[in-house]
């Protein structure tokens, strides 16, 4: 296990990467070996992958946590920030192992936060076009087109794209907003940037080019459709949120929040461990 250093490069800030995966074996490597050295702690959680992700990421020196079931992609997430959070990170990011945003784009998003410019910075594939140039199917993109369209009309914001998986937050955005009222599939990355608006955090987005090849994960037609009604469900809710027409408790100050109190690990206790933990 990598020690951690002693001072941040960013700004004096902790900055944590966290990778949620799932049966990500054959880019893994590929991607953790483009992270740029600036991460002070890099986590893995391994939400029940039925390959050897676990193994390669053993093998790599990464912080690894177990679950012991596969609880979806939003429940992964949770544990990612917790943990992340419990090594006392001042910024998180959170890079796919599949491959398909580039690596690369760490330091520059971890930055725009370390120095106060934003509290939540996005990957977005629409911005300069990576989105088609690297492969994104067309049906994908024009449903992204829509939607981001939808939400921008809803939610009073101007994004490029609500969609990236590629995001870097502030420690206060992870300890205001309540994630555990979340979803545990797919439109918990909605939710969550829809949380981010609705408390009043600033949103950045840098241009990510993007990569669509037989090994990135991809969700099927069918988890699309559902996810794209969650999405127009997510948006609807928060104008009526706005409104005051209904209550949510997704976007409620009162709704259930990572724990703060949550064990903070140091460096030299890490060291000589294989730093894995079987969570749920």
């Amino acid at each position: 296990m990598r020690a951690a250093p002693e001072v941040s490069v960013i700004n004096g800030k902790k900055v944590v990467v966290v990778l949620p995966a799932y049966n990500a074996e054959k880019t893994l490597q590929t991607t953790v070996s483009e992270l740029p050295d600036i991460a002070d702690y890099r986590i893995l959680v391994d939400d029940g992958s039925s390959d050897a992700t676990v193994a390669v990421a053993r093998k790599l020196g990464l912080e690894v946590y177990v679950h012991d079931n596969n609880y979806g992609y939003g429940r992964n997430q949770q544990t990612c920030y917790r943990e992340a959070l419990g090594c006392g990170a001042d910024i998180v990011v959170m890079v796919h192992p599949d491959y398909q945003y580039t690596p690369l784009l760490v330091t520059a998003m971890a930055s725009m936060i370390a120095y106060g410019v934003y509290d939540v910075v996005l990957g977005s594939r629409i911005i300069g076009g990576g989105a088609l140039r690297g492969g994104m199917p067309l049906y994908k993109y024009v449903s992204n087109r829509i939607l981001t369209m939808f939400q921008n009309l809803l939610l009073g914001a101007k994004l490029s794209e609500y969609h990236s998986g590629y995001r870097a937050f502030s420690r206060a955005v992870l300890a205001t907003v309540p994630l555990l009222e979340n979803s545990d599939d797919f439109v918990f990355d909605n939710q969550m940037l829809s949380q981010c608006v609705y408390f009043g955090f600033r949103i950045g987005e840098v241009s990510c080019p993007t990569k669509y090849f037989e090994e990135a994960s991809s969700i099927n037609f069918r988890r699309s459709v559902k996810y794209g009604l969650g999405v127009l469900a997510t948006s609807l809710q928060y104008r009526l949120e706005k409104m005051g027409i209904a209550h949510f408790k997704f976007f409620s100050a009162k709704g259930r929040k990572l724990d703060l109190h949550y064990y903070r690990k140091t460096a030299p206790e890490l060291e000589g461990s294989s730093a894995e933990k079987q969570t749920r």
